[in-house]
């Protein structure tokens, strides 16, 4: 076998044997180093470690995931639902617009799914089950509504994929994610809307509309987090890392003084649990630096890539075909571990077929946020069932139904980039 056979089919083993996906990178770059290069080049494992992490805009990645969590810790999430509830008002299917409309703006917060998810459906689900909606509809409705997150910027995946992708504007990224962004979550609402008017959920005089007054005022501090955050990248007062350093100061503001529910004590926790969630993002980043080094010198990498465009020369076709893998493999795999694997291989496709990076990065995200709510894996259908108390295996039709919705969002954005690419150009960003 060459080389290259042997450090993918190393890789391969070892994640189908469990192997944690950061080690699996690093230990199937040290066997490709070993069958095609020197044993005397395992000296630049340390090095090529360093090298993956050592990328100052990766800087934001542990500062927007403390954001997500201190927005969580604050309160924001219910105030939100109680705004929401007041602009819309009891009717049928009124909870599940809420729910969406809730995951998106958290969204703009935490930029991560599975925080998004878990703190919209601990509020959500009580009222949701209360007014007759069955539990695996509104924890995959919730699930799904918070892989928006993915693309409603602040994005720790778009984050990575700036990094890993040469000449891609991370502003343009964040403003290229909005529109798909809200359409994702237009598309989820369409059949949660006919369901729940079929099935009579939520009856429209059976739940009181909170005060739209109050309720706006409550929710006023969690509604700027965003502006501020897009505000303060559109204007140029800081950069995006800066931004994340602007978000956790804003959002401990929130939960220290504005809504009170948070104490010093419990962003001393807060601290921790980032630290150890952002240690287990940047392990994988560290590790994968091995295996991208390796597959580089080895020329893995480019001779896949010939392989993948030898397939057609019909670009379109092509690129459903990747669309494809890529849904598969955001059904098994975190989006930070799919775009350190993937992006290696498809950018000399990206190149080959001259497609713009940036409406690429849009698609390949929106690919990802639809992998979040499908079995098997589905991180956030995980967070969301478990907090429903009930079993994955049961949210699988409800599941199929939303992916079916995202998809044809997903299809509107690859017939039409502009979806993508009108906002970033009009801001001037370079796209």
């Amino acid at each position: 076998m060459t080389p290259d056979l042997w450090m993918l089919l190393a890789f391969a083993g070892l994640l189908i044997s469990g192997v944690p996906v950061a080690f699996a990178l690093g230990l199937g770059g040290a066997v490709g180093i070993l069958a095609g290069l020197s044993p005397a080049m395992l000296a630049t494992l340390g090095t090529n470690t360093y090298n993956g992490v050592a990328k100052y805009p990766l800087i934001a990645i542990p500062l927007f995931i403390l954001t997500g969590l201190i927005f969580e810790r604050a309160g924001v999430a219910a105030r939100l639902v109680r705004f929401a509830q007041a602009l819309i008002g009891p009717r049928h299917g009124g909870l599940a617009v809420v729910a969406v409309l809730v995951c998106m703006i958290m969204g703009g917060m935490s930029g991560s799914g599975p925080a998004d998810a878990a703190a919209v459906a601990m509020v959500m689900l009580p009222s949701m089950t209360r007014a007759g909606y069955p539990k695996p509809f509104s924890a995959t409705l919730i699930a799904a509504s918070a892989s928006t997150a993915i693309l409603i910027p602040p994005s720790v995946a778009l984050i990575l994929y700036s990094i890993v992708v040469p000449g891609v504007d991370l502003r343009a990224l964040f403003a290229a994610g909005l529109f798909p962004g809200l359409l994702a979550g237009a598309a989820l609402l369409v059949p949660a809307l006919l369901l729940s008017r079929r099935h009579r959920w939520e009856a429209p005089g059976g739940v009181e509309r909170p005060a739209l007054g109050e309720s706006f005022r409550q929710a006023l501090p969690a509604l700027f987090a965003p502006v501020i955050i897009l505000g303060g990248l559109r204007s140029g007062l800081f950069t995006p890392t800066e931004a994340a350093v602007v978000a956790v100061a804003y959002g401990a503001l929130v939960g220290l003084v504005l809504t009170r529910e948070m104490r010093w004590r419990d962003l001393w926790e807060l601290l921790g649990e980032a630290a150890v969630i952002s240690g287990v993002v940047l392990l994988i980043i560290a590790l994968a630096g091995i295996f991208a080094w390796a597959g580089t010198m080895l020329g893995t990498f480019r001779h896949l890539a010939e392989w993948i465009v030898g397939l057609t020369d019909n670009g379109t076709l092509l690129l459903v075909l990747i669309m494809l893998a890529v849904l598969l493999a955001g059904m098994l795999l975190d989006a930070i571990s799919i775009y350190l694997i993937m992006m290696p291989i498809l950018i000399p496709v990206m190149q080959h077929f001259d497609w713009n990076p940036v409406w690429f990065g849009i698609l390949l995200a929106m690919n990802i946020a639809i992998g979040q709510f499908t079995p098997p894996v589905a991180v956030n259908l995980m967070v969301t069932t478990e907090v429903a108390k009930i079993r994955l295996e049961q949210t699988v039709g409800w599941a199929l139904l939303f992916v079916v919705a995202m998809a044809a969002a997903l299809a509107l954005v690859a017939l039409f980039p502009a979806i993508a690419l009108w906002l970033p150009g009009v801001l001037g960003y370079n796209v």
